[in-house]
């Protein structure tokens, strides 16, 4: 199923690099957080493939929601993660999927089709991109440490906007990002270009592949009070492991300071 999940993406990859640019439908549904023609398309794409082969699986997509039978098996797909990047013709974005069994991720897959990047993992065989393997890096200082988060689509009317966190690690790592796509995010600890990652308000299918790339290429995720992580949970706090009570100690203080 992981080779074929990694068939899937590079399809629907190539699908959102062949659209780039050109002048595509775009539609709200809220203020700032935007759908376009080629999520639906991508995400039908994946949909027919994976239900092809699999008719049984269960099937949870950003757009249309869930959908299957009663199999063990469920595939949680984000069709285009960075669809305000999209849009605006800004290339970071990625095709997310998972592969759920009975509760618990197995695999999982994010493909960059802009740099032809694949990132990948089974559990309990490592991580890889690009069938090279991968691992966290080694920076043990908080002061020493590249971030990157990422804002809710609520960000204008809810009280926990992560305005706070983002002013507080500003002044205690030594830079922090915000690209616009989690699931890059997170795959990019997996490989140590960043060294954390933390965010309010994640969906599943942002970080049901991503997380799993991580933990297999040697870092941490958790709550942002060190508890156990859940893709349908609302914290996730992704580390090299090295600096993660760091981090969580920055989470504490900053909200707490800026209340």
């Amino acid at each position: 199923m992981l080779d074929f999940a990694i068939h899937i993406a590079r399809e629907a990859g190539k699908l959102l690099r062949d659209n780039l640019g050109r002048k595509i439908e775009i539609n709200h549904k809220s203020r700032i957080d935007l759908v376009t023609e080629i999520d639906l398309a991508s995400e039908q794409l994946i949909k027919e493939m994976i239900q092809s082969h699999f008719p049984k699986h269960q099937i949870l997509a950003e757009e249309g929601g869930a959908q299957g039978g009663q199999s063990q098996y469920k595939w949680i797909i984000d069709p285009l993660d960075g669809t305000t990047n999209y849009a605006h013709g800004y290339p970071c974005f990625a095709v997310s999927i998972a592969i759920e069994r009975a509760g618990e991720v197995i695999a999982g897959v994010v493909y960059d089709p802009m740099r032809d990047e694949l990132f990948a993992a089974e559990r309990g065989s490592g991580a890889t991109l690009n069938n090279r393997p991968i691992h966290v890096s080694d920076t043990d200082k908080l002061s020493q440490a590249l971030l990157v988060t990422g804002f809710p689509y609520d960000i204008r009317t809810t009280k926990r906007n992560n305005i706070d966190n983002f002013i507080s690690f500003m002044m205690n790592a030594q830079a922090v990002r915000r690209d616009g796509s989690a699931s890059l995010d997170l795959c990019y600890v997996a490989c140590g270009r960043f060294d954390g990652f933390w965010e309010i308000g994640l969906n599943p299918w942002d970080s049901a592949a991503a997380h799993l790339i991580i933990l297999e290429a040697g870092g941490v995720v958790t709550r942002f009070d060190g508890s156990e992580f859940s893709i349908y949970g609302n914290e996730t706090l992704a580390t090299n492991g090295l600096i993660h009570a760091e981090m969580m100690n920055q989470l504490t203080i900053g909200s707490a300071a800026l209340k």
